[in-house]
């Protein structure tokens, strides 16, 4: 089933870039995660950490 599969991409020419855009997407992502993180104000982080801690009565 793999070779099926690799003989298959292979026949498709200019295939080889989209491993390279979805390596670009992934580290990009995480390169602007860091930065929301490390910029973060520490009242927000804070404030949404606690929100699980709250107390609230939902009658479903």
């Amino acid at each position: 089933m793999l070779k099926f599969v690799k003989n298959h991409m292979e026949s498709i020419t200019g295939i080889e870039i989209y491993p390279l855009i979805s390596l670009v997407i992934f580290f990009s992502f995480f390169i602007v995660l860091f930065w929301w993180v490390f910029t973060s104000k520490k009242e927000y982080i804070e404030k949404v950490s606690n929100i699980p801690f709250e107390s609230t009565t939902t009658k479903i």
